[in-house]
């Protein structure tokens, strides 16, 4: 038969005797209490102080509780906050299994029909004895032994939070050694006489301490109040002395994720342990008791395959790793890209008595660059026709990477067959295949086929065990397609220099044009496309051109002394095609053109004191050597007097002015002028002058006279003048 368990040492007297001093102390306190005075209900020690053993073992004593409800302990009952302890009728607190982990306190609370009180062991370690030797030691300090002229003793009170009606519950007694008659307990402090106001009050009479609603550790988890003993005037005569409530929390807290959302990443192909991402949850109740000591689990992985546990959490810390091989944790092969974790939280440890609380994770299951791209074809065949440039063909790759990675996107080059540079590829970005394009147009007569070699890459480098194979090239075949293209004339543009006005019907030009389609046969034929000015004539067969009317460089359709033109050229094949080549005939100036005055209307006061008329302008539309400098003289001028004279200022102006005053009137006076061309042009212009009335700045030409030369005399200078060329 084994032999039953030792009780667990209240402390090791060999190693610690402080733990025996307290021990003491402790015993004494309880003795005096009980015997000093009056029987208070409830436990009569509220803390108990155990040093950890190495293992509780199972049925074993831990300690003796004293409860007394002070009516006999009938039908006690006793809740321990730990699974795994129980405290039997007599008091025994003991082990219901072996329990190795370690224990920080257990709170047991005893109920009856009489009172309702709760108790607190702390398990002491290393650490932990010398600071409980010294509360222990301030504890006295409301007894009456320890008091200087005392005799009121408030025990620290708790109770437990959440409880439910009816209130007011009894919390405990204050109590004196002796009450004179007409003195009265009075209770103040947070709780009392201050906010929250009435949350426990005292019997005045006899010193019960009452608790009139429900508390909430986690919004106040103890209460320090002060009683006093006051006489019939409210004088004090006892105390005042504290008075601690401690409110013993509760398990009413659940667990709660606030950091979400929960997102994290793994690198597909990771080692079996790697971490993936933390997970913490938070709990509200007393961190001190296991009300708030969490333990993670799995609940559920969606999806479930290839294993329903490729993921495990750390209960303690909350880690969650991964725990599949690298061999099937495979981007590639998994059924989905990301996995969703059902995670729980839950107090009390993780017994099957704590509170839940859960949140989602997502894993992302990251790509690597373990796929290199492969060509769908060895091969591909493209036809273009010459003389045409754009995108070809579509060269289609695949690759099982992710399609959001440059693990996935596709990079072209054309590493072969394209040395002059006469094609391009680009990657589609949308559907990442390769879109060869012709960019300078090809020519069937100089090439009818090109092969060209085509390789396809990643934008990321591969991982270093993978490498790019036979199927990440491919080759090309375009054919170029033939085209009945149009002659070229050479050269273009075909310039020509002529004088303008030579002989119409005057040959000026032969134009030649070619069929680039030197395998086919071809005639060519010729026309005039554009001629704005209508001088010209090509021959059809031989391209000679021939003026039609003279060429005039003065012309409104010849820009800077060149005439442009259009031919065209059309082959006979099928469909016919046409070429356009330009035809510019640059024009020699020749003195063809008279030159002309301006102003011809002057005006003149007849009281004028400066004689001078007008200042005369010449021009010319011929060149510069065929206009200036211009010669500027007077015709005949009637009358026997002389009464007008022309000056030459420059080479392109002349100054008319008065002899003498005029009359009022209009006269007109014959002007020549000559320019510089071989031989020279003169022209005669009628200079229209009216000699007006002018008074007070305003000038009068309305009744001028009829004009003092005749028409006939102007006709017969301008005749003149004609025959002189």
């Amino acid at each position: 038969m084994r032999k039953p368990p030792a009780p667990c040492k209240p402390a090791n007297m060999d190693q610690q005797p402080q733990l025996a001093l307290l021990l003491l102390l402790s015993q004494v306190l309880v003795f005096t209490i009980a015997n000093d005075i009056e029987c208070i209900p409830g436990f009569q020690q509220k803390i108990f102080y155990v040093e950890q053993p190495p293992e509780f073992t199972q049925d074993q004593l831990v300690l003796n509780v004293l409860f007394d409800d002070c009516q006999g302990n009938k039908e006690v009952a006793y809740e321990v906050s730990s699974p795994d302890f129980k405290v039997q009728p007599d008091g025994s607190l003991i082990a219901l299994r072996n329990v190795t982990e370690a224990v920080r306190a257990l709170f047991i609370h005893a109920r009856s029909a009489h009172s309702d009180d709760m108790a607190e062991v702390k398990i002491l370690g290393r650490k932990d004895r010398h600071n409980s030797l010294k509360n222990m030691l301030k504890v006295p300090r409301h007894l009456p032994f320890l008091r200087h002229r005392r005799s009121i003793v408030a025990p620290s009170m708790s109770i437990p939070e959440g409880q439910r009606t009816p209130f007011p519950k009894i919390v405990g007694r204050v109590v004196v050694s002796e009450l004179l008659p007409g003195s009265k307990f009075r209770m103040s402090g947070k709780g009392a006489d201050q906010e929250p106001k009435a949350t426990f009050r005292i019997n005045e009479n006899t010193g019960e301490v009452q608790v009139t609603r429900t508390l909430d550790r986690e919004e106040i988890p103890f209460y320090h109040l002060q009683v006093e003993v006051n006489d019939e005037n409210g004088k004090t005569v006892e105390g005042p002395v504290d008075l601690e409530i401690v409110v013993i929390d509760q398990n009413d807290n659940r667990p709660i994720f606030r950091e979400g959302p929960y997102v994290g990443h793994v690198l597909e192909g990771s080692p079996t342990g790697t971490t993936v991402m933390h997970m913490v949850a938070f709990d509200a109740d007393d961190p001190t008791t296991d009300n708030a000591v969490l333990r993670y689990n799995i609940l559920k992985q969606i999806p479930d395959k290839p294993s329903p546990n490729m993921f495990y959490i750390d209960p303690e810390k909350g880690d969650i790793v991964t725990v599949v091989s690298p061999q099937l944790l495979d981007r590639e092969t998994l059924p989905a890209a990301q996995y969703e974790l059902t995670i729980e939280a839950k107090d009390m440890a993780g017994s099957d008595v704590g509170l839940p609380g859960t949140a989602t994770a997502t894993i992302v299951i990251d790509d690597k660059n373990d796929h290199p791209p492969e060509f769908t074809r060895k091969e591909f065949q493209a036809t273009v026709k010459e003389g045409v440039a754009g995108v070809m063909i579509n060269l289609t790759v695949e690759d099982q990477d992710d399609p959001s990675t440059g693990a996935w996107r596709a990079v072209y080059t054309i590493i072969n067959g394209n040395p002059g540079q006469s094609f391009e590829i680009h990657t589609n970005t949308k559907t990442n295949e390769g879109m060869l394009s012709v960019v300078k147009p090809l020519d069937y007569e100089i090439s009818a086929f090109h092969t060209l070699l085509i390789k396809v890459e990643n934008e990321d480098p591969l991982i270093p065990d993978v490498a790019y194979g036979p199927s990440s090239t491919a080759t090309v075949q375009v054919n170029v397609l033939d085209v009945n293209e149009g002659p070229v004339f050479h050269p273009d543009p075909m310039s020509v220099t002529k004088v303008e006005n030579i002989t119409v019907g005057s040959v000026l030009f032969t134009v030649n044009a070619t069929d680039p389609d030197k395998l086919q046969h071809q005639s060519i034929r010729y026309s005039i496309l554009k001629d704005e000015a209508g001088w010209l004539y090509i021959n059809p067969l031989n391209g000679t051109i021939n003026t039609t009317a003279p060429l005039d460089r003065e012309s409104i359709f010849v820009h800077n002394n060149t005439y442009t033109a259009l031919i065209q050229a059309i082959d006979d094949g099928t469909p016919p095609a046409t070429g356009t080549g330009t035809f510019q005939i640059t024009l020699e100036d020749i003195n063809d053109n008279a030159p002309y005055i301006h102003p011809t209307l002057a005006k003149v006061c007849e009281d004028a004191k400066d004689l001078n008329v007008v200042v005369l302008g010449a021009s010319d539309r011929d060149l510069h050597h065929n206009s200036e400098s211009f010669k500027f003289e007077l015709g005949k001028q009637t009358g026997p007097d002389k009464a007008w004279k022309i000056t030459a200022l420059n080479n392109t102006h002349a100054q008319v002015s008065l002899v003498h005053h005029l009359k009022r009137a209009n006269y007109n006076l014959p002007v020549m002028v000559t320019d510089a061309g071989k031989p020279p042009l003169t022209n005669t212009t009628e200079l229209k002058i009216q000699v007006c009335s002018c008074k007070k700045g305003k000038m009068d030409c309305s009744s001028a006279a009829a004009p003092h030369i005749s028409l006939v005399l102007v006709l017969i200078l301008s005749l003149s003048s004609l025959f002189c060329l």
